[in-house]
């Protein structure tokens, strides 16, 4: 959004001109989103304690391991809220906010998130560890999934087909199966952050290295000079993800202000969901 209001100005004063350049507005989506979380955080997790909305540690099947983590028990959930208001707010600040790919990785973070926050909030109400149904949870991912899968294969330019990292010439064109691959990988990656997340701090850490590793990419993608000499396919536009995923790695760092041990607030499958499947995305 500040894209569209400040570059304009450039005619006005050439300082402007720095909103041309993607590293600039990363950098400034990082240190937002790190603040957005840092700022907004406490509130969120005092109005998680307010309306009790707390972790129901797990007693059945392993009763040593419940000995080790029920000091946890009743720690606010749902603090997946942080990351997502993090992610959210900063990429339509500085990300251009009209580019098809930020508005399809905002939507699927964000549907994702709902799906978790659902989960979230059913749990709550039964105070057990059950919320939705698994093949409900599975099914709703799937349709989310498909939804993004039919919309690359139809109407984006990215090639489908699958290159061999290190093999030039290896090249597999899945043609329609191109969706189902789309679906599996969105589907695995949303659940493995959901995995993850067992330990204070585990799949926040690890989601942060990812998203700095797509930042590169997505900036190399989307830069011609580079992608051609590094052989990488070049999508036009692509590079404004690298906005997104510098959004993700500050309220990543935000977030684990609170999430590493002793957590003060965990981030639930809302936050799980949303950023496995920004990861996935």
């Amino acid at each position: 959004m500040l894209y569209y209001i400040f570059y304009p100005l450039r005619e006005f004063w050439f300082g402007f001109n720095v909103f041309k350049y993607i590293t600039f507005r990363a950098a400034m989506a990082s240190v937002t989103a790190f603040l957005v979380s840092v700022i907004f955080g406490p509130a969120i997790i005092k109005w998680l304690k307010a309306v009790n909305f707390g972790q129901n540690i797990r007693k059945e099947h392993v009763r040593p391991l419940y000995e080790l983590h029920m000091h946890k028990q009743g720690t606010p959930t749902m603090g997946g809220l942080i990351i997502i208001l993090a992610v959210v707010v900063p990429t339509i600040l500085w990300a251009d906010v009209l580019n098809r790919y930020i508005i399809t990785s905002l939507l699927v973070t964000v549907s994702l998130g709902g799906i978790g926050f659902a989960d979230d909030y059913l749990k709550i109400l039964s105070k057990t560890n059950m919320g939705l149904r698994p093949i409900r949870k599975l099914l709703f991912q799937t349709i989310v999934s498909a939804a993004l899968a039919l919309y690359v294969y139809k109407f984006t330019p990215i090639p489908h087909t699958l290159t061999v990292p290190f093999f030039k010439t290896i090249i597999v064109n899945l043609g329609p199966l191109y969706i189902l691959f789309i679906m599996l990988v969105m589907i695995s990656s949303t659940n493995a952050v959901n995995l993850t997340d067992g330990l204070d701090g585990l799949a926040i850490g690890c989601a942060i290295f990812a998203a700095l590793s797509y930042a590169v990419l997505s900036y190399i993608s989307g830069h011609a000079k580079f992608s051609g000499y590094l052989n990488i396919f070049h999508l036009v536009d692509g590079g404004e993800l690298t906005v997104f995923c510098a959004a993700i790695i500050g309220a990543g760092l935000g977030f684990l202000w609170f999430n590493s041990y002793p957590a003060t607030v965990f981030m639930g499958d809302t936050g799980a969901l949303a950023i496995g499947g920004a990861i996935g995305v």
